[in-house]
């Protein structure tokens, strides 16, 4: 049995199963892939998954992150939309963890396609997120899986800052309040570039989700959501000139903005998710 370092890939491993495989990282797919044994074990660890977690892991690559969660949770279902990836993936598993293969449980799909997954239902999310779909699929795996406790990505660093984003600062916008929606969210951690190949041209961020009760209102989320995007679509417009469309009229805008309690000259960033709720309401009104 491999020794648990001994299972993890280093920088030479990484580029010897490409070669073999004939991966070359593509753009499209976002693909950079963690050579960095530590890092892997740090993201396992600030996760916080543990023997009674399934997983889910989105983008697992070459396996990098794979290998390091399946000493510590029951079950990783890895989501990977690279055909070659896909089917390599339990190989790598058997060969280098056999004694944890069966433990993983790969699905060949596009993770902005999937509706369910096979298996026992996830508690976690833990990935190392392709930049260009990092924020959408966090939302989806939040919505669409309700026994999704808790979630650990790493994204890109300015991603990472806008996620964890607090109403009045500048990273503040569309995915801070949407995910502020479902859990409470901080930034957990920053990551050199250089833990990846091929090495990207920004550095990455840790971004750890809770899921708490969804504010209480007796509008639906996409109503929310929708008054979020309205605030956001014309980010430097007062309430009232950006909730104009949304609401009706600029003088409608501004009745909801009052009936909400809300200031209408103050601008979208300035809201909580709670304060987007009441808006969403008093437009029913």
């Amino acid at each position: 049995m491999p020794e648990p370092t001994a299972r993890l890939l280093g920088a030479s491993q990484v580029r010897e199963l490409a070669d073999r495989l004939g991966i070359r990282p593509t753009k499209q797919w976002g693909q950079n892939f963690v050579v960095d044994g530590n890092t892997v074990e740090r993201i396992v660890r600030v996760a916080g998954v543990g023997p009674n977690d399934v997983v889910a892991e989105v983008g697992p690559g070459l396996g990098s992150l794979t290998l390091a969660l399946l000493p510590a949770v029951r079950t990783v279902i890895a989501l990977e939309v690279d055909p070659v990836l896909a089917a390599a993936l339990p190989d790598t598993v058997g060969a280098r963890a056999p004694d944890l293969a069966e433990r993983l449980l790969v699905v060949h799909a596009d993770a902005l396609q999937v509706h369910t997954l096979p298996g026992p239902a996830p508690t976690a999310l833990v990935a190392n997120l392709p930049y260009n779909v990092s924020v959408p699929v966090v939302l989806r795996f939040l919505e669409l899986f309700p026994t999704i406790e808790r979630i650990l990505v790493m994204v890109q660093l300015e991603v990472a800052e806008r996620l964890a984003a607090r109403p009045g600062s500048k990273a503040y916008g569309v995915p801070s309040a949407k995910a502020a929606w479902y859990a409470d969210v901080r930034l957990a951690g920053t990551v050199s570039r250089s833990i990846f190949w091929p090495v990207p041209n920004v550095d990455s961020g840790l971004v750890a989700f809770e899921r708490r009760s969804a504010p209480e209102t007796t509008v639906s989320r996409a109503d929310v959501f929708a008054c979020v995007d309205a605030a956001f679509a014309q980010r430097r417009k007062t309430l009232r000139a950006a909730l104009a469309t949304w609401a009706g009229s600029p003088a409608e805008a501004e009745r909801v903005c009052r009936a909400a309690g809300i200031d209408p000259t103050l601008r979208g960033e300035r809201l909580d998710i709670h304060q987007f709720a009441a808006l969403a309401e008093a437009r029913g009104r």
